[in-house]
């Protein structure tokens, strides 16, 4: 599939994909006859694996280390399986300080329920 397909598949737009090439985030993408751009499913499922990885927080400079790690095949497996943990370890701290910060919100609302 062209970029444009791709952009409207991934929620990335044009210019990101474009980026996340040039920095080497995605491997190089195969062109076609005319030149252009065509993405596969395996594509797909990278760019969706680095977009859940964005959506919890993982920072871009993370995000590079990791698709560094996995360019380099298998043998990074044990790498790449510890930053994923780490990664996991933050984002549940991180789930459960949003659930305290939650709880006292609805505690101050219920307050507020009280009042009125």
């Amino acid at each position: 599939m062209n970029i444009s397909q791709f952009s409207d598949i991934t929620g990335l737009s044009p210019h990101t994909l474009r980026y996340y090439e040039n920095i080497g985030l995605l491997a190089p993408i195969s062109r076609n006859e005319s030149g252009h751009r065509s993405y596969s499913k395996k594509d797909h499922e990278w760019v969706a694996f680095i977009i859940r990885l964005k959506d919890t927080g993982m920072p871009l400079k993370q995000i590079m280390h990791y698709a560094e790690l996995r360019a380099e095949g298998t043998e990074t497996s044990a790498e790449r399986k510890l930053l994923l943990e780490l990664h996991s370890n933050m984002l549940e701290m991180k789930i459960a300080q949003e659930v305290e910060h939650l709880e006292a919100l609805k505690k101050k609302i219920k307050y507020y329920n009280n009042l009125i």
